[in-house]
């Protein structure tokens, strides 16, 4: 379906727009990943275990691998402003009802919300640069919108936890909600009317599955996220368990872990341009590292801090290549690609939340540290034979 397109909006406009949305896709992501740095809280909170607590980790997981295609293909009429709005009006019902939760299952609700959120919004907004900017804009206004993707994993989690050693868990909730207030005002005068465009089909998506290179970005996304989402997930039980941290210094080195995760999300960045495979490769081997050498090294706060330091580092180089190698094994569909990649880490998230606790249960937490050791050389090896 073709429609008339808005104009695009003032360069002050438009730069302030995609501003928003990263803010948008900022604020969904924090929400996503929060429970990492709030674990041990919520689950005392609620009498429930380490392990049993990470499905608030795998739950909106799940729903937003579906939500990433299903919304994509089922609102392709509705204008992509409107989506938008909606979308963000709806990660802040869900914030403030995991901030009022009274059950465990109420919190659970609030992060199936959570998971319609990311699916939709990152999927609809993510390519709308080209909406927004004149032509020559389009690639850095892109990239500004999709650094939101590692600046909420490797500062928005930090920042929460900091929020909830000094309020509360319940307060990081709330000043999330605040946040996506906020964006939602920003949205709403900021965004022009944006009509729907050709939508993204099915036989798109099918076709897209069929081919050498997205099948190649699947397998190294599902098994770096696998091994990376089953042992970050439950990295503060081991900072407290192991290291021996208290609760108020977790925050403080998971801020230290998102500063270098910023610094690699540019470093691969920039690698990626040129040797994408070596870049997302050398990424899987430092998680490698670190997770394997966790168990004994992570035994002093010295060491764990430095490993922590390198795994952001590594890590915030991973959706940058991740995200670089579907769009290069799709140059002619995008959205499509997008929509893969959305899919696709969401899922992978979900599932190493879900085995990481499943083994932590069984075992122990630094038994899932090993695991995903394991699993990234697995990533390693796949990357350096194709």
């Amino acid at each position: 379906m073709s429609t008339t397109l808005a104009p695009i909006p003032s360069p002050l406009v438009g730069r302030l727009a995609v501003g928003s949305l990263m803010l948008g896709i900022f604020a969904i992501v924090t929400s996503e990943i929060l429970p990492i740095g709030l674990l041990t809280a919520i689950g005392g909170d609620f009498g429930v275990s380490d392990g049993v607590t990470g499905l608030t980790m795998t739950l909106p997981g799940i729903v937003a691998a579906v939500a990433a295609p299903a919304v994509t293909l089922t609102t392709a009429r509705v204008d992509r402003r409107v989506m938008l709005c909606v979308l963000m009006a709806v990660l802040a019902v869900a914030d403030v009802l995991a901030a009022a939760a009274t059950s465990y299952g109420v919190m659970l609700v609030s992060r199936v919300l959570v998971g319609l959120t990311i699916g939709g919004f990152w999927s609809i907004g993510a390519g709308l640069a080209g909406r927004l900017v004149p032509p020559p804009a389009v690639g850095a206004a892109t990239a500004v919108i999709f650094s939101a993707v590692p600046l909420g994993s490797v500062l928005g989690v930090p920042a929460g936890t900091l929020i909830g050693d000094l309020a509360g868990w319940r307060s990081a909730f709330l000043a999330l909600a605040a946040l996506a207030v906020l964006v939602l005002g920003a949205l709403l005068v900021l965004l022009p009317p944006l009509p729907a465009q050709e939508a993204t089909g099915a036989r798109v998506l099918l076709g897209l599955l069929r081919t050498r290179g997205v099948a190649v970005a699947l397998a190294a996304t599902f098994l770096v996220v696998l091994a990376h989402f089953g042992t970050y997930t439950y990295v503060t039980p081991f900072l407290q368990d192991v290291t021996g941290l208290p609760p108020a210094a977790v925050g403080g080195v998971l801020l230290a872990y998102g500063a270098a995760g910023v610094a690699g999300n540019f470093l691969a960045g920039r690698a990626a341009g040129t040797r994408l495979r070596t870049a997302f490769a050398i990424c899987a081997c430092l998680v490698a590292a670190v997770t394997l050498l966790l168990p004994s090294a992570g035994a002093t706060t010295a060491g764990a801090v430095v490993l922590l330091v390198i795994w952001g580092l590594a890590y915030g180089g991973v959706p940058v290549c991740s995200q670089a190698m579907f769009v290069t094994a799709a140059p002619n569909a995008p959205e499509a690609a997008t929509v893969l990649f959305t899919s696709s880490f969401q899922a992978t998230f979900a599932l190493g939340a879900f085995l990481g606790g499943r083994v932590v249960d069984a075992f122990s937490v630094s038994a899932v540290m090993v695991c995903g050791g394991l699993t990234a050389l697995l990533t390693v090896a796949f990357l350096r034979g194709r």
